[in-house]
């Protein structure tokens, strides 16, 4: 499967893309009352594609669009509702335009770098194509939630950063005990974080659980219950004290990631991602706020030194 529509209740529907690791996310469809999208895909492409099989259940193009967070892979297909309310939390709205889909095309295009971790880069981004995007964020902004009735489906937009972003929110129905997640959830791939803490991730899944959903749909990966946001909660726990470790050590962020025993989360998709979390780890060891920018260039060539680790242990 690539793509595929699957009906999870009356009138609520998800659009999942196969994991693949990078930017292969997960959408929802909410067909009531003119019709609510959560999050939109990567690229024009993909996003159209998503609309096509929404288009086999939908009664007419969606009036509403929810961002449950600023990264691309869930925003950059908005433009193709023209005329939808775009809704997010402010912090969202805030964080739309830190990445660019020019530089996105950029990189794509590296195959032929000098550059070894550029030209890995350029790898995962094949499938991807970014021509054409132009960001519209929400312009209907939340703080702490935003209760809906669509012809008596009740939705409740709860925010929840920071957690895996500063804007995160999570899509919760009640009567029927279903939660689209966002990235607040990455199930069985190795979550990457941006603009958050470890304390806000944990407490972010602890209130996942605590809502009992009889169906999760993560940021990325296949469906779940609870058990999802409970096993990522011990993976976030397990790589932070390992990383408090390693940084009493002396040892920096790659050289911690190389060395951290990931056990029964080895199996998840790109695990060399770790690297995120321990750059996350290391920075609020030294105290450093949790919205001061990444280096993310340094992190994605740390990310080609991890996997290159892993797959000299695997060899052997």
């Amino acid at each position: 499967m690539a793509m595929e529509l699957r009906e999870l209740g009356r009138d609520v529907y998800t659009c999942m893309q196969e994991e693949k690791g990078l930017g292969t996310s997960n959408s929802g469809l909410l067909n009531r009352a003119g019709g609510l999208v959560v999050d939109t895909f990567w690229d024009l492409p993909h996003t159209r594609e998503m609309i096509a099989h929404y288009a086999r259940v939908w009664r007419e193009p969606a009036r509403r669009v929810v961002n449950t967070h600023h990264n691309g892979d869930h925003t950059w297909g908005n433009q193709l509702f023209t005329g939808a309310e775009v809704i997010g939390h402010r912090k969202c709205a805030e964080g739309f335009g830190r990445e660019r889909p020019e530089m996105m095309q950029m990189l794509r295009s590296q195959t032929g770098s000098d550059n070894p971790s550029l030209r890995a880069i350029a790898a995962k981004l094949a499938d991807w194509d970014f021509t054409g995007v132009e960001l519209v964020p929400p312009t209907t902004l939340m703080d702490e939630r935003l209760d809906l009735d669509l012809d008596g489906l009740h939705v409740e937009l709860l925010w929840v950063g920071p957690a895996h972003t500063a804007g995160d929110v999570i899509v919760h129905l009640p009567a029927e005990r279903i939660v689209f997640t966002g990235d607040v959830l990455f199930r069985l791939c190795t979550p990457i974080g941006w603009d958050g803490t470890f304390d806000g991730w944990i407490g972010a899944l602890d209130r996942i659980i605590a809502l009992a959903p009889a169906v999760v749909v993560p940021g990325h990966g296949p469906l779940c219950g609870v058990e999802g946001p409970r096993e990522m909660r011990h993976y976030l726990a397990y790589v932070r004290g390992e990383a408090k470790h390693a940084f009493e050590r002396g040892l920096t962020v790659v050289e911690a990631a190389k060395q951290i025993d990931l056990g029964p989360y080895a199996g998840w998709t790109e695990p060399e991602r770790i690297v995120f979390q321990v750059e996350r780890a290391y920075r609020e060891l030294r105290g450093i706020a949790y919205d001061t920018p990444l280096d993310v260039t340094q992190l994605f060539a740390g990310m080609y030194e991890v996997r290159k680790a892993i797959d000299a242990r695997t060899a052997h």
